[in-house]
Order: structure tokens, then sequence, then C-alpha cells
């Protein structure tokens, strides 16, 4: 149904600028990091190939992140209201098995200028599977949450293995089903093994990249990130992970466009000055990532890479409760 409402298109860079201009003053204070240093950027340029669409509804348009927070709206709407119970997995998440072999592919390129600016072009040819991250994430989650995998038993035809990846991603992400219950996929020991035989399937059918913008938790960002609830997040999420169950976090900056990304926490490490998550990046399936919570400043830190320069970022829990 949603498919037939949407309607994506590229915007121009100069879009991301304006937008970002007029509120770049709503981020200006930036608290001191203790850990990680990082070079000035231009928040002129847009850092997230999710940052860079459109959404036409109907006779109107929605421009950049804004068409975001109005899928999440009417998601919200459509929605029920019983948050689920949590319980602990079985097992522990394992990056060498509970992760697609493959990635995210980014439609824009990132890099500094001769002058130190964080700067974007077109990649050419046009990535045949960009725009992702939330679906990749989600995927990882419902199948570790909602699937077994049997590699005693035999393997099946292409079709049967369509439907179950349909059954998996159709599975609710907020709860874990009974052992006996869970989705069984005969012939691989796990997602890494399955996924670097069924790319291609899995890609098709695990959704549409309209999925990663139709998010239920984007209403979220419409309301700004205290330090106060970015310090609840880290010791919730660290609570959630002692659970078994990998993690999907929006990464964001709000109204800037510098990030917007999925990703997977897995893991955390606790000291007296930090806490540092272990990361499953869509867009960087080969290792782990770490995103970094800092104590002092009460701010998450991510660490650069191909698609974002480094630095503070927002984050809240999606996929957990009824309204996320």
């Amino acid at each position: 149904m949603y498919n037939r409402m949407l309607d994506w298109v590229c915007v121009d860079i100069s879009a991301a600028r304006r937008l970002s201009s007029k509120n770049q003053d709503l981020r200006s204070s930036e608290p001191p990091s203790s850990k990680h240093q990082f070079p000035a950027i231009s928040t002129s340029h847009a850092a997230d190939d999710l940052s860079r669409c459109h959404l036409k509804f109907g006779i109107w348009t929605f421009p950049d992140s804004w068409s975001l927070v109005l899928g999440a709206l009417v998601l919200l709407l459509l929605s029920g209201c019983a948050s689920p119970q949590k319980s602990t997995s079985p097992r522990r998440f394992d990056f060498q098995a509970d992760t697609f072999a493959f990635s995210n592919e980014l439609v824009w390129a990132y890099q500094y200028d001769e002058k130190g600016h964080w700067t974007t072009y077109h990649r050419k040819p046009r990535p045949k599977y960009s725009q992702h991250c939330f679906v990749v994430a989600r995927s990882v989650r419902q199948f570790f949450r909602n699937a077994r995998f049997e590699p005693s038993q035999p393997r099946v035809d292409e079709t049967t293995y369509r439907h179950l990846i349909q059954q998996v991603v159709s599975s609710d992400p907020r709860t874990e089903r009974p052992e006996d219950k869970k989705i069984v996929i005969p012939g691989y020991s796990d997602l890494r093994t399955f996924s670097e035989a069924h790319e291609q399937l899995l890609k098709k059918y695990c959704g549409g990249a309209w999925q990663s913008y139709f998010q239920l938790g984007h209403w979220r960002m419409l309301f700004s990130f205290s330090r106060d609830h970015q310090e609840r997040t880290a010791h919730q999420l660290v609570a959630d992970l002692a659970t078994n169950a990998p993690v999907v976090v929006h990464l964001v900056r709000f109204p800037e466009l510098t990030i917007n990304h999925a990703v997977v926490l897995f893991d955390a490490k606790e000291n007296e000055k930090e806490i540092e998550f272990l990361v499953y990046d869509p867009n960087q399936s080969a290792k782990p990532t770490t995103i970094t919570y800092n104590r002092g400043t009460r701010t998450f830190l991510f660490a650069p890479n191909d698609y974002f320069p480094g630095g503070r970022v927002d984050v809240y829990e999606v996929y957990h409760k009824w309204n996320y």
C-alpha cells in the first residue's frame, strides 16, 4: 500500500545547504570530547544518503528530513499501543555469524576537499543497493530474535527460502519468539553464510528503501536531545544489551543533515569515564565499529568513517516500543 503512496526523488545538495544554514545556530554549542578529537566540518554539506530525498505525497511535497517525520507520524496513527515485555535471549550476538555479508551502499562519496572542507559527489555508476540502512539493521534484529538456522537440515529451493525470508521480516522486531516458535532456516549455520549464498534474494525481499524513511520512530527527531536524555539513553542501552539482544539505534543531528543513519549495537564496555558500544554498521559489513558515550560531557561520539567525519551524534533506540 505504501509503495503506491510514496515517490522518492533525489534533491540537489543546495537544498541541504539551505536547510542546514537556517538551523545552524540551533546546534552551535558543542561539548568537548575527552577522547576523540575531530576536525572542524562544514555542516552545509549533507553527510548521509537518507538526507538527500524528499517525499511527494499526493499534491504535497515535503523536503529533505521532514519527510522522515511525516512518515513516522502517519505510522504512529496506524499503530497499536502495547509495549512489549523484554526477555533475555538464550545466546549472545556474534558479529561474524549474526550479520549480513553484504553492505548497504552509498549513493554519495564523501571526502575532504583541498581546503579541508567535508564535501560530497555522486558515485558513478549509481549503486544498486542503497538507502537501506534501517532495513538492514531491522532485519538483522529480526533474524536474531525470530529465526533459527539449522545447518543439519537439507537445503531447499529458492522459492522456499523466499517465503522464509518474508516470514522473518514480517515478524515483530520488538518481541522475541520462543525457541520452538522461531522460523527455521535450513541448510545454513548462520545469517552471514546464508547471506553469502542468497545475497540478491535477501536484498530483494527484506524491504524497500522507502522503509528507511517511513520508520515509526522518526517522530522523535522533532524534539531536542538534552544531555539528561542522552545520559538516560546510554544507561538504557546498556540495560537492553544485557538481555543479549542487538539494539537498533538512530543516529541524527537533526535539523542538521550531517548524519541520518541506523546502526546495530551488540555489546558495551564500561569504565568510569565512558561507555564503548560495539556497532554493526550496515554500511560497513566487514568489521565492527564503535560509538563512545562520554560520561563527563554526556555525549555520544561516532568514529570517523567513509561517510561521516566523526564527532557528536544524538542517539535514540528504535524497534523496541510500539511508538518507535
